[in-house]
């Protein structure tokens, strides 16, 4: 066996590795993904692609380290999320009402037996939804990453593009304006 086919046979199982570290990675973030999309372009098949596409573009990160991992995949998808908003802004912004933009609901599936907590399950989520769409863009944000995915504020700050002392502004922001549309829910 010539020295080069070694080399590229003993790489080949390490790349292997990686991808299915990064496939592993992707897999475990995919559902928080999509509700993170959905919420923010409020339309499912628009946050289907933007997911796909922030998945795609991961791939050719696979040879970073796994801790940039997190980080770097919720800026880029928030970077598709900002992409199709403004497309759907300039292109299709005077063919719908904004009447029309508000009535695009979420689908629950639960895994609950009880239709009755299902029912519950499916209203909190509405509503919390309904709340975080109420929120101004940073601030949803802010919120999602810190609280719902539980990213530190250093990470959240990277993929915000902004400062530690912004993020805590927006999330604080947030989590005040959460409260006041959800007292009905405690």
């Amino acid at each position: 066996m010539p020295a080069d086919a070694a080399t590229l046979s003993a790489a080949a199982p390490t790349e292997a590795a990686g991808a299915a570290t990064l496939e592993g990675f992707l897999d475990g973030i995919a559902a928080r993904a999509f509700r993170f999309a959905e919420a923010g372009l409020r339309h499912r098949e628009d946050a289907l692609d933007a997911v796909q596409d922030a998945m795609v573009k991961m791939l050719g990160y696979r040879d970073r380290p796994a801790e940039e991992w997190t980080p770097l995949f919720w800026t880029i998808l928030r970077s598709r999320i900002v992409d199709a908003q403004r497309r759907r802004t300039l292109r299709l912004g005077w063919m719908t009402s904004a009447d029309e933009r508000q009535e695009a609901g979420v689908e629950w599936a639960g895994d609950e037996p009880d239709p009755s907590r299902a029912h519950d399950g499916r209203e909190a989520w509405g509503g919390l939804v309904a709340a975080l769409r109420a929120l101004p863009r940073r601030q949803r944000e802010a919120f999602t990453l810190r609280v719902l995915e539980e990213l530190d504020v250093a990470t959240t700050a990277r993929v915000m593009g902004c400062s530690e002392g912004s993020v805590k502004t927006h999330l604080s922001r947030a989590r005040d304006a959460l409260q006041k549309q959800l007292e009905d829910f405690r």
